[in-house]
């Protein structure tokens, strides 16, 4: 009952669906972990429980998450008021995994399937998250313009972004016949490919590249942005592209593609 409350709140106020399901999973392990109402959690019983997760190893991003969805159950559904003194864990900034041009187009010889490397390729070219592709619409695309309309991304925003020229006739190709409606990336059985097989296209794609990095599907998108800055793009349009509400969020790809620092010649 607790978590159908939660789910039919956030819903309401608008959340996605990526953090309602995040949300949902924090909180059967909390209420799990405590076997109790959760409005009578102590602050010093909840900060021991961070502080297991601390333990065992669990990143400061998941752990402001269980912060977080534990703060608004509490806060929202039980209507009680949450003054633990206590702050949110803090994310150590690291850079971004970026492939480079040469890796992004031996990843893309070494997948055979045309849909798989088309989603790859796209995936890259347009700088989008796994959540995006998978839910990319025949109707957001605007093949004449060169440009996709990016709709319910990270924080339910829409933004525009740009569709490479050479993928122009694969996509024409792939979507012919097939219903506005119709997701692009379908599945076998119809229907829109999990998360979980695009990034397992990616992960064997790298193994089958003999690329070492410790990449993820995401390292498409820094891949991306890495790549316009280097050609001249200014960041504030690389910031549109990308979606980020902030430009400091953009600006850290600026620390992996420094012309300067990589122009500087070792003393030794």
């Amino acid at each position: 009952m607790l978590i159908k409350k939660l789910q039919e709140y956030m819903r309401i106020a608008g959340y996605s669906r990526q953090t309602i399901k995040a949300y949902s999973r924090c909180i059967k392990k909390i209420y799990g972990f405590f076997q109790k109402p959760l409005q009578l959690v102590t602050e010093k019983e909840f900060r021991r429980f961070l502080d297991k997760l601390v333990l065992k190893g669990y990143s400061a991003y998941t752990i402001n998450q269980y912060h977080a969805a534990f703060k608004l159950t509490v806060s929202k559904i039980y209507k009680k008021r949450v003054n633990f003194t206590f702050p949110y864990s803090k994310r150590h900034k690291k850079l971004p995994i970026v492939l480079s041009r040469k890796e992004i187009a031996k990843l893309l010889e070494k997948i055979e399937n045309k849909k798989h490397r088309l989603m790859i390729g796209i995936s890259y070219g347009a700088g989008l998250r796994v959540s995006e592709v998978i839910n990319l619409k025949i109707n957001y695309l605007d093949l004449e313009e060169l440009t996709i309309h990016v709709k319910q991304g990270k924080g339910n925003k829409d933004r525009i972004t740009i569709v490479p020229d050479k993928l122009k006739t694969n996509l024409l190709h792939l979507i012919s016949n097939r219903k506005p409606s119709d997701f692009v990336f379908e599945s076998v059985r119809s229907g829109r490919l999990s998360a979980r097989t695009a990034q397992k296209v990616f992960s064997n794609a790298l193994k089958k590249a003999g690329i070492k990095k410790p990449a993820t599907f995401h390292s498409l998108r820094h891949s991306f942005a890495t790549h316009l800055l280097e050609n001249g793009v200014d960041v504030r349009y690389v910031q549109e592209l990308l979606g980020h509400k902030s430009i400091q969020t953009t600006q850290v790809y600026t620390k992996v593609t420094n012309p300067k620092l990589k122009n500087i010649k070792s003393p030794l």
